[in-house]
């Protein structure tokens, strides 16, 4: 079924064969609006608006009052449970709730926070909906060549949303490019809140990570470390953390996982959240990863960034480009208990909030027509396969696969998408899946696969995915999950560490300054691995290079030796090298001969993610099947050398994913 008809006359233009249902509003019963628990007498009050004064616009539903700038459309003022306002008073009012855009033009400099063109700020404001039970207020601006080159090209409409017995706000966006506007680029589109310092002090993003967090006059006089963003707290105010490191991209997270984040206040006991129902708005995927709270108190909703990406993230708009999407909505929800009960009760409450925000999801009160309710939106369904005969000569199921709806594209390119809509559900452990709430669009559908090489797009009547294969395994390294987090992680240094990340293992990765680790436990020799004898535990997390003191560094070269008991010279043997991180870098291979001046294959420049700096095990994935002639191996031991070759600093490069050598096809 190539073309399927949809509520409304839209279509969905897929290039696979599945089953496609459209779900109309009786086939998902919305969850009824939870009354908010621990609320005042007034909870029941009817929405109010008042715009009274033309440079405020202000709205009450009994639990919360949002104050709004007119017509810039900023929130300036949150008032909840006898808080004046929960935003920090001491900021300009344009630097509290604020939407934003980091962008340039082609070959220009970007244009940077200090300048104020980068908020998305309005012209024009006016009342989309008005009654007891709702307010929905939009401010505007549509571009055009009057407003000179220091303002983005970019109509802008944010829409704000408050409803009876509802303790927050929610908001969405509708940015829009006209056929023939100017070229430029748009690599970071985010809302951003600054709390009250002197209130918000615990941050929660999940149940293990969540901790009192050090103050931004802690980061002031504290020691800046390798890069501006990580600071070592050699004078916090909380004796406590004296002696930590401090650093924003160590509370990243998975798009997959960013559902709630937030904080939380002791005096009275408050808490303010982020809650993103839905990821079909945001880009790269469900493990693309992106910031969330940190220190300020910030708070943030990241709805496009190069983080852990780079530029091969495409953000360009070039030769007069169209474009619009609607960002959102998102919920900013505040809640609250009494003195006497336990604050972390408000992150158990934020929780519970966020599940049912999900499950209203797509909402059925936003007044746009740009954003479609569920009568208007479909389903895929179908059943994914792996087939890989060195295996199981029969079809595999392809458990927990990853499939998506992205732009059309060729294989892998949704990891790089960022202009479109993306649908991405995990299938069962039978490779079933159901993609549900879908936009009316044009689509391909993608899948990977855990524990399976490559990536996946399905092609029509066609739902058996065959992975890279020539032969069969001879030998193989780490665990294909586009992640290096089962290799060696070292501990962290003592003097450099977040106390947050002692406790579980699983987050070591997090601590600053692993990439220097590698120079300690290799001061002089490189990593050398022997197959048959060597742990997966003996692979270094991440392919860097080696620091020779004066601010100079080594590039390094890893060996891996194995035995060979024939070797067919006449045909080809493949390595298989899967990357799950590259920054600055370039991988050469060469086989018993490490002195060779052409080496057998080389990456070449590749990855701007900067995953090892910025704490991530993962940036962007990269498969490399290389071709590697009989005549290059012998009988007996063997070695292949991989060099990471560039070398101008510490974060230059790769984190393996996955490496397997494979014998002659047909074997």
């Amino acid at each position: 079924m190539k073309n399927a008809r949809w509520p409304g006359g839209c279509h969905l233009t897929l290039v696979v064969w599945l089953v496609i249902f459209c779900f109309f509003a009786a086939a998902f019963a919305k969850t009824p609006v939870r009354k908010i628990p621990r609320t005042n007498d007034n909870s029941a009050l009817g929405v109010q608006l008042n715009t009274k004064n033309r440079q405020r616009v202000v709205i009450n539903n009994g639990l919360v009052e949002v104050t709004f700038s007119s017509p810039s459309g900023d929130v300036t003022g949150i008032k909840y449970k006898g808080i004046d306002n929960v935003l920090e008073i001491e900021n300009d009012e344009d630097n509290r709730g604020y939407w934003d855009v980091v962008w340039n033009k082609p070959g220009k400099p970007i244009i940077v926070r200090q300048d104020p063109h980068i908020l998305l700020g309005a012209t024009d404001f006016r009342v989309i909906m008005e009654d007891e039970n709702q307010v929905e207020v939009s401010f505007t601006k549509t571009w055009d060549l009057s407003m000179g080159k220091s303002t983005v090209p970019l109509t802008v409409d944010k829409r704000y949303i408050l409803r009876r017995g509802q303790s927050g706000l929610y908001m969405y966006t509708i940015l829009e490019r006209l056929e023939g506007w100017p070229d430029v680029d748009m690599d970071q589109i985010r809302v951003v809140f600054k709390l009250q310092k002197d209130k918000f002090h615990y941050m929660a993003l999940s149940d293990s990570r969540r901790r009192i967090m050090p103050m931004p006059e802690d980061r002031t006089s504290g020691q800046t470390l390798d890069y501006k963003e990580a600071v070592l707290l050699t004078k916090p105010i909380n004796p406590e953390l004296r002696g930590e490191v401090d650093d924003k991209y160590q509370y990243s997270c998975e798009d997959k996982d960013n559902k709630v984040h937030g904080w939380i206040a002791e005096d009275p006991p408050v808490g303010f959240w982020m809650i993103t129902p839905s990821n079909e708005f945001r880009v790269g995927g469900p493990n693309k990863q992106d910031l969330t709270s940190h220190v300020g108190p910030v708070v943030l909703n990241m709805f496009t960034s190069t983080h852990y990406a780079g530029k091969d993230l495409n953000t360009a708009y070039r030769n007069g480009e169209p474009w619009k999407k609607v960002l959102g909505p998102v919920f900013v929800y505040l809640n609250s208990v009494s003195p006497k009960e336990d604050s972390l009760l408000l992150w158990e409450d934020a929780k519970e909030q966020m599940s049912i925000e999900v499950n209203q999801w797509p909402y059925d009160f936003p007044q746009s027509e740009d954003f479609p309710s569920s009568d208007q939106r479909g389903a895929v369904t179908g059943q994914l396969l792996v087939r890989d005969r060195y295996i199981n000569g029969r079809p595999m199921h392809a458990s927990s696969a990853y499939v998506g709806l992205a732009a059309p594209g060729d294989v892998g390119s949704w990891q790089k998408e960022a202009k479109g809509y993306q649908f991405w559900i995990r299938a069962d452990r039978h490779g079933h899946f159901v993609i549900k709430n879908v936009r009316a669009g044009n689509y391909s559908l993608y899948a990977w696969v855990p524990g399976v090489i490559g990536d996946y797009k399905i092609k029509l009547g066609y739902l058996v995915y065959e992975p890279p294969r020539n032969g069969p395994t001879l030998w193989d390294i780490g665990t294909p999950d586009r992640s290096a987090a089962e290799f060696y992680v070292p501990d962290g240094y003592p003097t450099l560490m977040n106390k947050l990340y002692t406790r579980d293992p699983a987050e070591k990765f997090r601590q600053y300054g692993l990439w220097n680790r590698y120079s300690d436990l290799y001061p002089n020799d490189d990593l050398v691995y022997t197959i048959g004898i060597s742990d997966v535990k003996d692979w270094f997390f991440a392919h860097v290079t080696r620091d020779a003191g004066n601010n100079t560094y080594d590039p390094t070269t890893w060996r891996i030796i194995f035995e060979l008991e024939n070797v067919n010279r006449n045909e080809n043997y493949t390595l298989r090298l899967a990357l799950a991180s590259a920054t600055a870098s370039e991988i050469q291979v060469r086989f018993n001969n490490p002195s060779s001046v052409r080496p057998l294959f080389t990456t070449g420049a590749i990855g701007k993610d900067n995953a090892i700096a910025r704490h991530g095990i993962h940036g962007l994935y990269w498969l490399y099947g290389i071709d590697v002639p009989g005549s290059q191996l012998v009988e007996g031991k063997n070695t292949v050398y991989l060099t990471q070759s560039r070398s101008d600093g510490p974060f230059f490069g790769v984190m393996y994913d996955y490496i397997r050598l494979e014998g002659p096809r047909g074997t």
